[in-house]
């Protein structure tokens, strides 16, 4: 029931932001605070967050479902951002995505404390923006122990690029 509630909620719009992509906007979820609730419960039981110190939530969508996450499980959550919105010690990676490129960075404070992570992201395409979150975690000896996202594209063969599992609520 709530796999079919989400499915109908999301709204697919052709070419955008640019022609030959449909993007599936988890935006209406949000204006459902049931359905949004009764989502983070699903989520927070993947079981990838047995053994994760903190979880890492991609800009900007994934911030909206790892809060949720991160507070329902009592467990710290950090940010990947794109170019120029965290102060502090940084480091950047880049990454191609299915219609550009773009890079993210970390603050390196943030993430001293903690060895094993979970990543959590809307939407799962072709796993560059994945694996560059992934790249920068274990470019300083860190683990990443799985991927959470609400929908993956797997016609893209995004889990191609990771070595870790995915969780996924909804496959198109």
């Amino acid at each position: 029931m709530l796999l079919e509630e989400i499915d109908k909620s999301i709204k697919t719009y052709p070419d955008f932001p640019e022609k030959g992509i449909f993007f599936r906007d988890i935006m209406p979820i949000f204006s459902k605070p049931e359905l949004f609730s009764e989502l983070i419960e699903n989520m927070a039981s993947a079981p990838i967050f047995k053994d994760v110190e903190a979880i890492i939530a991609i800009d900007a969508r994934g911030f909206l479902f790892a809060s949720g996450i991160a507070l329902k499980l009592g467990i710290p959550m950090i940010v990947a951002r794109k170019p120029g919105k965290l102060p502090g010690h940084l480091i950047t990676k880049s990454y191609e995505l299915e219609y550009g490129s773009n890079s993210l960075s970390m603050q390196i404070e943030s993430l001293k404390p903690f060895q094993k992570y979970a990543i959590v992201d809307d939407l799962l395409a072709t796993g560059g923006t994945v694996q560059c979150v992934s790249n920068i975690v274990k470019s300083l000896g860190k683990e990443v122990l799985g991927l959470l996202v609400v929908i993956e594209l797997s016609k893209l063969n995004g889990t191609l690029k990771l070595d870790f599992p995915v969780f996924s609520q909804i496959s198109y």
